[in-house]
């Protein structure tokens, strides 16, 4: 039998500890992770790195042509040799990459941004609105992305590096808007969305004050994913000839020198400095984005 409790005595108090941020949540990921932090951190300092080193290259003599320095091997005032132009691969390496991560980063907030707010609406209002909306985006998806884009960027007069960004920008938001679309399927029919309606608040309040914020940890996976797709998209089409105009410094224009069997033997410094830095922000950006997306279900799995 239970002892009698005496008399001033007092239940021993519980306390629950306080669920973390979404922001806490993922940096606690990451940090627990040793190679997402090495890959954050290196990320960081290559993102940095370029755009003050591009920065301090810009408006010197490194884009322009000089045959007297044409193809010459790294040493001597050229740390990476020349190009068949004569220009610095140095110099060309940080300008190429620099406007590589802006196009990425670029297509990435403007696909996003019209991705998070169609799916949002979509996912909250549900029924016929949704079905609708969500049809235009299967038609939409079913398109030959790459195709039209190489059409396009051929058949615009003037063509330039704006044109390409809101073309990709055109074909990059429905996987973004169905991702945001089914998560907030599932916050509409929660408590809170609930008792919200309950106290009379609009809508559009709702969605933005409320639904929006809990879709943080999903729309961080999804922008830093995304951000490596759209690189390696440009990269890919400026390869083949049809991504940013000729004479525009990019990180696919200079891997498009290995299409030549001579230079891809024997003139390595031409292309392999863009192929490594391509390839480790892309291994950079996977590694951060998976410790991301166990941040994600953690707080899914805590509601």
């Amino acid at each position: 039998m239970d002892k009698p409790k005496k008399k001033g005595t007092k239940e021993p108090e519980t306390f629950s500890a306080p669920v973390p941020s979404a922001w806490r949540t993922m940096w606690n990921e990451i940090y627990r992770d040793k190679i997402a932090l090495v890959a954050l951190i290196t990320f960081i300092v290559l993102v940095i790195g370029t755009f003050v080193l591009a920065h301090m290259a810009y408006g010197t003599e490194a884009t322009f042509v000089n045959i007297r320095t044409m193809n010459q091997r790294p040493g001597g005032d050229h740390i990476l040799g020349t190009d068949f132009q004569g220009r610095g691969v140095a110099e060309i390496l940080v300008l190429g990459a620099r406007t590589s991560l802006i196009v990425g980063f670029t297509v990435t907030i403007i696909a996003s941004i019209v991705g998070i707010l169609i799916g949002l609406f979509a996912g909250f209002y549900g029924g016929h609105f949704d079905n609708v909306i969500m049809r235009i985006v299967d038609t939409w998806m079913m398109l030959p992305t790459l195709m039209i884009i190489v059409v396009v960027v051929t058949i615009i007069p003037g063509y330039t590096t704006t044109h390409f960004v809101l073309v990709m920008a055109a074909f990059g938001w429905t996987g973004t808007a169905r991702i945001i679309r089914a998560v907030a399927l599932q916050q509409r029919n929660l408590d809170y969305v609930s008792a919200s309606k309950t106290l009379g608040t609009r809508n559009i309040v709702i969605m933005f004050r409320e639904v929006l914020p809990s879709l943080v940890p999903v729309i961080t996976v999804n922008l830093t994913l995304t951000t490596a797709n759209n690189i390696g998209i440009e990269t890919g089409l400026t390869f083949l000839g049809f991504g940013l105009p000729f004479g525009v410094p990019s990180l696919g224009a200079m891997l498009s020198r290995a299409q030549f069997p001579y230079t891809l033997q024997n003139r390595m410094w031409q292309w392999l400095p863009a192929a490594l830095l391509v390839i480790t922000l892309m291994l950079c950006i996977y590694c951060v984005g998976q410790a991301l997306s166990r941040a994600s279900n953690i707080r899914q799995r805590r509601g």
